[in-house]
């Protein structure tokens, strides 16, 4: 059976074939497209909501139902989670929005609302590192007051928390092309943790058809290294063949840039703050653990990501 529904116009697909009902959000994103091909061929029951069901794979749509609708429509959640086990929730950005709070706690609510109406047992969500700093944390704050949220309703939750992400260098794909360069306020010497969105993605699939587990709790996914922007340079010079070099810009400078490309001035802040509190150190603040300690390297995924983006 396959359902056409849309998010602001979102689309989600469902197709009924194993024991377990699993919904995933964002499908198209770059975690979400990803848990979805973990989950594609483990014969369970996939459903997905998606703005513009086009953007799906043709064979991807055939082995799913799909809902077309916003995740933040009561209604189209109503039908996407009516009957599933588990819910697999990520934001879509909105870098628009006129508050970090709206982004993340406010959009979430139509969802935790049809989390208890239709008595979904599980849900993983995606949120980041750093419950419990003592300053204001920009959109890391927004993803824990989310995870608060969704807490709250009683339902089981996993909150993958995670540092900063390997594939956000993609959105400075550009200048180390052209420039040899990539930049960020944080400073170039910091180790910190660092993880690839596949990671993410290959844990909240296993969790999502596991329903063995029950109660609320955070699963840190940490990368397998430490390293600082400077660590990553090197590790870009050897991979790339030819020089890279990391400059750390000041923070407003950031701000501006990120206001420059038409986010918002809360989000833009939001940004800032999160990035100000890495550079305090925010991301260091978990133990590592075999359990957070995940597979892909810097350099694996500089060799099998980065540089064919660069190359294309």
């Amino acid at each position: 059976m396959t359902i056409c529904k849309r998010y602001g116009r979102v689309y989600l697909v469902v197709q009924q074939l194993g024991d377990i009902m699993i919904v995933v959000t964002t499908p198209t994103g770059t975690i979400g497209h990803q848990v979805l091909e973990n989950l594609l061929n483990s014969g369970e029951s996939i459903r997905v909501i998606v703005r513009d069901p086009s953007r799906l794979p043709s064979q991807t749509r055939e082995r799913v139902e799909v809902v077309q609708g916003s995740q933040g429509d009561i209604d189209v959640v109503n039908r996407a989670f009516q009957g599933a086990d588990a819910v697999f929730w990520v934001l879509p950005p909105d870098f628009q929005s006129a508050s970090v709070e709206a982004a993340y706690v406010d959009f979430t609510r139509p969802a935790c609302d049809a989390f208890q109406s239709q008595g979904v047992k599980r849900v993983v969500g995606v949120s980041a590192l750093g419950r419990g700093w003592p300053r204001n944390t920009g959109l890391v704050s927004g993803s824990l007051a989310m995870d608060d949220l969704i807490a709250s309703t009683g339902v089981s939750y996993r909150a993958l928390t995670m540092p900063s992400f390997m594939d956000n260098l993609l959105g400075q794909v550009e200048a180390i092309k052209s420039q040899g360069m990539f930049f960020s306020p944080i400073a170039g010497d910091l180790k910190a943790p660092t993880c690839a969105s596949r990671d993410i993605a290959a844990v909240a699939a296993k969790l999502l058809l596991d329903p063995s587990w029950s109660g609320q709790e955070s699963i840190a996914v940490l990368g397998p290294e430490d390293l600082s922007y400077n660590d990553m340079a090197q590790i870009l010079s050897e991979v790339l063949g030819k020089t890279v070099r990391f400059q750390q810009i000041p923070g407003e400078a950031f701000k501006a840039r990120m206001t420059g490309f038409g986010m918002s001035e809360a989000m833009a802040q939001g940004m800032l703050d999160m990035m100000v509190a890495k550079n305090e150190g925010l991301d260091n603040t978990e133990p590592r653990t075999p359990q957070s300690t995940t597979p892909t390297s810097f350099r694996q995924w500089s060799e099998e990501v980065l540089k064919p983006a660069i190359r294309s």
